[in-house]
């Protein structure tokens, strides 16, 4: 049997914060391991520390104390600008708002991480195409952020995600501002994804989201309070499916 492979480790990570006077502690000690191809929910009240992890997962903020390894490399105190290298390489990710540039075309926003990437621009139009056609919106790829509806936008900026190829993508809230059919169509699409063996990540407060990921880590007080299986996994298509019988009865 081969050896699962491991995408994320954190030993005994640390973050504090001087705010004037003030030292905030905003995680204590958080060990943790991801293995390629993991589907996993990150959770907790306001002020449990997620955000802080999260931006220490994308490697947009370094820990105070503890050792965080990427897919086998050290990040935990690199640069600036080695860890924005690693960012591009190896992090897809997806905001709750979606974080489109407005006067550019779908396709030129699928393309943006290929720029800095450094690939030819045929290279960046092929690859941000093919982006968008796996997420459903080849026939948008001309359009505007302010022509597509909320989900065609957190479609194309999953597909902007996507489009380097990363090792994990990191969603934080990603249907925080979508309404319920539409929130299960998206999550429809991180199944997909994540049946394809991508390793995603997703940061949210609702139990509902979290649900239909296979494990579930529970943060409080900067600490983890749980770490379980996700035995009762939603299905995306099944939800929908209630949607429409629901909305058809009335």
């Amino acid at each position: 049997m081969q050896e699962k492979k491991i995408i994320i480790e954190t030993h005994d990570i640390a973050r504090r914060y001087v705010m004037g006077s003030e030292v905030v502690q905003a995680l204590k000690s958080i060990s943790i391991t991801i293995y390629k191809g993991e589907y996993v929910s990150f959770m907790g009240p306001s002020g449990s520390g997620k955000s802080t992890w999260m931006n220490i997962v994308g490697c947009l903020d370094t820990p105070s104390e503890g050792t965080y390894i990427l897919n086998g490399h050290d990040v935990s105190d690199l640069s600036e600008n080695a860890l924005a290298e690693i960012r591009n390489k190896e992090i897809g990710f997806v905001f709750q708002t979606f974080n489109l540039l407005p006067r550019s075309s779908a396709l030129d926003n699928v393309a943006l991480p290929l720029v800095y990437a450094g690939y030819s621009r045929s290279e960046r139009i092929e690859r941000a195409m093919q982006a968008l056609e796996s997420v459903g919106l080849g026939n948008r790829a001309k359009h505007r952020p302010n022509e597509l509806s909320g989900g065609q936008r957190q479609r194309v900026a999953i597909a902007r995600a996507l489009v380097n190829d990363p090792s994990i993508i990191l969603a934080d809230e990603p249907t925080g501002n979508l309404d319920t059919k539409t929130s299960y169509e998206i999550m429809e699409l991180f199944h997909d994804l994540h049946q394809k063996g991508n390793t995603i990540i997703m940061v949210t407060h609702e139990e509902d989201i979290a649900k239909y990921s296979h494990r579930i880590v529970r943060l409080r007080d900067g600490l983890v309070e749980s770490d379980i299986q996700n035995t009762d996994i939603t299905q995306p298509h099944l939800q929908l499916a209630s949607l429409k019988n629901n909305n058809s009865e009335h």
